[in-house]
């Protein structure tokens, strides 16, 4: 989750730390005009790239189209973010939608997803491995179901640091030196935020040839 940009501007920036939500706005004052730009402490939600999707084969080892047994892909992902008494709590819900190549008699198929906790300096904070299960029908090509996945994020590790935030947040006026500077160009700065945000990541837990495939296809 990247939630600033390069914001250049020759009047006064503004950046307000909130718990949930986000809303850049633009604001004018006896400064002048500003841009405002809501910091969430909540979690982005996301895939990662090549894992949303899960194609298995029959035989196993088979790459030929012939081959596909069945696909699956993660959709329609939904978060609700929620302050707790020194948390802030991420619930994820998300719609799995597999078809299958032969509709023949009742079948389930149990699939592996991740969730993973991710901080903005590229740390893994947890991971959980969860299964979904999918029932078709006799007659039926497709079937659906539902998941979800939690991050829960201790209020301490989602704080800047007072000198930080102060940098961020100070109003700066038409005429000042670094006003139409983004304070986020300061690699200090930058590490800083990075080190409070966070990334709730959800995809199929794949093996290293689905993945391969998933990318190379």
């Amino acid at each position: 989750m990247r939630k600033y940009g390069n914001i250049a501007l020759v009047a006064a920036i503004g950046l307000v730390l909130v718990s949930c939500g986000r809303r850049d706005v633009i604001s004018t004052g006896e400064s002048g005009i500003g841009l405002l730009v809501n910091r969430t402490a909540c979690p982005a939600v996301a895939t990662p790239v090549h894992t949303n999707e899960i194609t298995l084969f029959n035989p196993r080892s088979s790459r030929e189209a012939s081959a596909i047994d069945a696909t699956a892909v993660i959709t329609n992902i939904r978060a609700n973010c929620a302050d707790e008494a020194d948390n802030v709590q991420t619930i994820a819900s998300f719609e799995v939608q597999a078809r299958r190549t032969d509709p023949r008699g009742e079948r389930q198929i149990v699939l592996p997803y991740f969730a993973t906790v991710l901080r903005g300096n590229g740390q893994i904070v947890s991971k959980e491995i969860g299964r979904v299960g999918l029932t078709f029908a006799d007659g039926q090509y497709r079937a659906s179901t539902n998941g979800q996945a939690t991050a829960r994020i201790s209020r301490a590790a989602l704080t800047l640091p007072p000198d930080i935030e102060e940098r961020l947040t100070r109003r700066r006026r038409p005429g000042d030196a670094d006003a139409a500077l983004d304070p986020m160009a300061d690699p200090t700065v930058r590490t800083a935020v990075n080190n409070v945000t966070y990334e709730l990541l959800i995809g199929f837990q794949l093996e290293a040839d689905q993945l391969e495939y998933n990318a190379t296809r």
